[in-house]
């Protein structure tokens, strides 16, 4: 039987707010499930748990995929991060607190998934805002992935990296290549390469291109990014 391509996504959600101001989770749903992938990671989910609702649980029941729980803050009303969800087999869940001083809580979520007979790392992280934060974190970053044997890996997330050359990016690209993404940012005029998937081992990625929708243009502030892998 032929190989498939794996197809999977990394989209900042920002906690389901669109562009005309309004939280609307309906719109995540409706694009996730228009993009068919079996492996998607989340940022900036806004986990609301009231009485009878819980959004994770909304997203798992109404795209048919298993969620995973990333969080890094704690609310009054749930909890805030990121998530993974799924369509293929989980093996085992780790996560990782990558929070700086006293900026905003930033973690990173890895993920072993089965896809054809084998071990898939995948891991999502949401980087922060300041030059120094995200340094220190993607050195730490790097050391939660090299202590285990992680391979083929999948790193996917909003990295929010302005700079190319920036020194991040070029930690980055030498576990992974040369890091080329479609811009992603801001979603109606997209100019910006914040959200990345990245692969190892590179040449396992056949496409990534950001999706672009009159729907996913308007239920975010960041596009979805997407990938196709064969390994």
């Amino acid at each position: 039987m032929a190989e498939r391509n794996l197809r999977l996504a990394t989209w900042n959600i920002h906690m389901a707010i669109g562009r005309d101001g309004r939280r609307d989770l309906s719109r995540i749903v409706r694009v996730i499930n228009q993009l068919q992938v079996e492996v998607i990671g989340l940022q900036e989910v806004d986990n609301q748990i009231e009485i009878g609702h819980n959004d994770l649980q909304t997203l798992a029941e109404q795209t048919g995929m298993e969620v995973i729980a990333g969080p890094t803050m704690q609310r009054t009303r749930g909890d805030y991060g990121n998530a993974l969800l799924t369509r293929l087999p989980v093996s085992k869940v780790e996560r990782y607190d990558l929070s700086f001083k006293r900026r905003e809580p930033r973690g990173l979520l890895i993920v072993e998934l089965k896809w054809q007979g084998r071990p898939l790392q995948v891991a999502v992280t949401h980087l922060g805002l300041r030059p120094g934060e995200r340094r220190e974190q993607v050195r730490r970053l790097c050391e939660h992935l090299a202590a285990a044997r992680r391979n083929p890996l999948v790193l996917m997330g909003d990295f929010n990296e302005w700079f190319i050359w920036g020194r991040p990016l070029r930690w980055l690209q030498r576990r992974f290549g040369a890091i080329r993404s479609s811009a992603t940012f801001p979603a109606n005029w997209p100019l910006l390469q914040l959200d990345h998937i990245l692969v190892e081992p590179h040449d396992c990625l056949v496409r990534k291109r950001a999706y672009r929708t009159q729907v996913s243009q308007s239920a975010s502030d960041h596009l979805p990014l997407v990938a196709e892998l064969r390994c």
